[in-house]
């Protein structure tokens, strides 16, 4: 099995996720008509998944801190202007996406991917089972190098295609979500995930059955 097969996978919309943004929206309805305590909810709520995408965009623990309150300060400044065409979970995001991509742009950061994130979200499930060897202790190991190796190969990727498979493989995004998030078509966002499932597998392919 290759590593695009491995990780592959396409989220759909569920009852769920609507049911969460109806219950935002009266969150964001309450906020807007003057009780601004209650966006404590939401912040208590998003806090740990915005943190999450944003400390693997930046992989500085204290940068995914400050600019994860900054997108909530941005948020709460503008959500008298959120009229509910997207879900405020998209619309929040895109402020943290994009204030953590101005950040990377000033300041030239290196970026690396959670090998281990991926792991403990099972979204790459199948893929430790690849490693080449059986023995615990040596995959132990391996599974070191391969982080190493998966940030180098990581590295190599644009900006655009680091930040459409992080917000699908670390937070489980759909197409459609990554979609109005970072501003592009559902095609566009699987060709940047197909690009860059293929070249990760190419990078890591002496590590994988």
């Amino acid at each position: 099995m290759s590593i695009s097969k491995a990780i592959n996978k396409t989220l759909v919309s569920t009852p769920e996720r609507q049911q969460e943004a109806d219950e935002d929206l009266a969150i964001v309805h309450k906020v807007q008509a003057g009780d601004v305590d209650a966006f404590d909810e939401l912040v208590t709520k998003y806090r740990e998944r915005i943190y999450a995408v944003v400390y693997n965009l930046t992989s500085n623990r204290e940068d995914a801190s400050d600019l994860t309150q900054d997108a909530f300060i941005k948020a709460f400044q503008s959500v008298g202007r959120f009229k509910g065409k997207s879900s405020f979970f998209t619309w929040l995001y895109r402020i943290a996406l994009n204030t953590t991509l101005t950040h990377l742009r000033k300041n030239k950061l290196r970026r690396f991917f959670s090998f281990e994130k991926m792991s403990e979200e099972d979204h790459s499930a199948g893929f430790i089972e690849q490693l080449k060897t059986d023995s615990d202790s040596d995959k132990n190991a391996l599974m070191n190098e391969l982080q190493e190796k998966l940030n180098d190969a990581f590295q190599k990727l644009s900006v655009k295609h680091r930040t459409v498979i992080t917000l699908y493989e670390i937070d489980g995004l759909s197409h459609k979500e990554i979609a109005e998030i970072v501003g592009t078509s559902v095609g566009t966002v699987r060709s940047r995930l197909h690009y860059a499932k293929q070249f990760l597998q190419a990078e890591l392919k002496d590590y994988v059955k």
